[in-house]
């Protein structure tokens, strides 16, 4: 009777679960257009206040995206002071909507990565999982490991797509 190979335990492969990079803090929203006058204007004294005397306690430990939904004139000044405060204690901020802020805490979580070790290395970055993991993920981990792996794939190890080969 032969004895049952596991091919793809013998492969070498490496996976890579991007659901491991994946920050568990809430994600949440400051939209500035709650601070305008009647929608449209932001009038600085009373800004300068609202930052001032807000309880910024809210966002601890949250990743925050700031932002300004209405169709209004903000000074860029605006989005800097708001982001003064929430640096403070948030885990991390960005200017932007949710999906900006989810590509920022994947890059900041991939910038990490010890390449070397995936040096000469055959690659597999997985493909389906329980977190919703952005498209900009796969294109980062492959822009940060192509210069060094001898191999990139999508997918299962039993189940590969090929992506990248180096020469």
């Amino acid at each position: 009777m032969e004895s049952i190979v596991n091919k793809v335990a013998n492969s070498g492969l490496i996976t890579i679960n991007l659901e491991d990079f994946y920050n568990k803090n809430q994600r949440v929203i400051f939209d500035i257009k709650d601070c305008l006058f009647m929608g449209l204007i932001l009038k600085e004294k009373d800004f300068r206040e609202f930052v001032k005397n807000n309880d910024w306690s809210v966002y601890q430990n949250k990743n925050v995206a700031i932002t300004c939904s209405a169709d209004a004139i903000v000074p860029t000044w605006a989005y800097m002071l708001i982001g003064s405060k929430i640096s403070e204690i948030a885990n991390h901020f960005v200017f932007g909507n949710i999906e900006q802020l989810e590509n920022s805490l994947f890059q900041k979580s991939l910038s990490e990565i010890n390449i070397e070790l995936y040096r000469n290395q055959k690659i597999v970055i997985k493909g389906c999982g329980n977190i919703p993991v952005p498209v900009f993920a796969y294109t980062e981990i492959l822009r940060l490991l192509q210069p060094v792996a001898s191999s990139i794939m999508y997918g299962e190890p039993c189940s590969t797509v090929p992506v990248y080969k180096k020469k």
